[in-house]
């Protein structure tokens, strides 16, 4: 109970199934249903069922939905507008794999063009290679000739939404909601310096420990621990490691 209200509490805007899921990866043997009735019985809000939502369907009767079948197929990206402690806006640049569900970059500035969008995605070629699809709405940093050349000179190509229907890039507007709700809402930022290193931190945070509900639960990139490794033909080595020592006599 006390670690669930401490959970809770540092968590403010999880519910009771990612309570549960953080609970059980710090050692709890404990299901949905009971945490439910504890939660319950501490009076804490229990959110409430999300409604299902369409598919965009077009004139002729059919549905257009590209869906990512695996890692680096779909990445999707979108701005999200906030404002520091003075007034100043700031603009985030969020890129998401859709099938990992992996943040894989939110860039932070004061004013973001197509520039910063090609920066960003330069560096997530590098490292991760390009995706089969980027899909985004019809924003003039996306549709920009400059980020159309690019990203067919790298091989990928765009998967633009239709106009006015922001459901059709669902991932990445569930991903600027979850920021918001659990991050920019609740912080007040002094300067841009301390928004990127928070947001930065957040997006960690989101990565690696934050349950995913469409992952059972699971962080989309949870990090691992890797022991040292041995070098090769060590055998002997190793296992003389593992002796005790006998003393010398002399």
């Amino acid at each position: 109970m006390a670690d669930m209200i401490e959970l809770a509490r540092q968590y403010g805007r999880y519910g009771y199934r990612r309570i549960a899921a953080l609970l059980r990866e710090a050692g709890w043997q404990v299901n949905d249903k009971r945490i439910e009735r504890l939660w319950r019985l501490e009076g804490l809000k229990v959110p409430t069922k999300q409604p299902g939502r369409g598919r965009l369907w077009l004139n002729d009767g059919s549905c257009v939905r590209l869906r990512a079948e695996r890692p680096n197929h779909v990445w999707s990206y979108d701005f999200v507008h906030h404002r520091t402690h003075d007034g100043r806006a700031f603009r985030t640049l969020n890129i998401l794999d859709e099938h990992t569900r992996e943040c894989l970059a939110i860039r932070v500035r004061r004013k973001l063009s197509s520039t910063d969008v090609i920066d960003v995605l330069t560096d997530l070629f590098i490292m991760r290679g390009p995706p089969a699809y980027i899909r985004s709405d019809n924003g003039p940093e996306f549709v920009a000739e400059a980020v159309r050349g690019w990203i067919a000179a790298v091989g990928a190509q765009t998967a633009y939404i239709e106009p006015g229907s922001p459901w059709e890039n669902g991932y990445v507007e569930s991903f600027n909601a979850r920021l918001r709700d659990e991050l920019l809402n609740g912080e007040i930022f002094y300067s841009l310096k301390e928004a990127q290193v928070v947001i930065e931190q957040w997006r960690r945070h989101y990565n690696t420990i934050r349950p995913h509900s469409s992952l059972g639960y699971r962080p989309p990139a949870p990090e691992t621990i890797v022991p040292p490794s041995w070098p090769p033909g060590s055998a002997s080595l190793r296992q003389s490691a593992s002796l005790p020592t006998k003393p010398i006599m002399h």
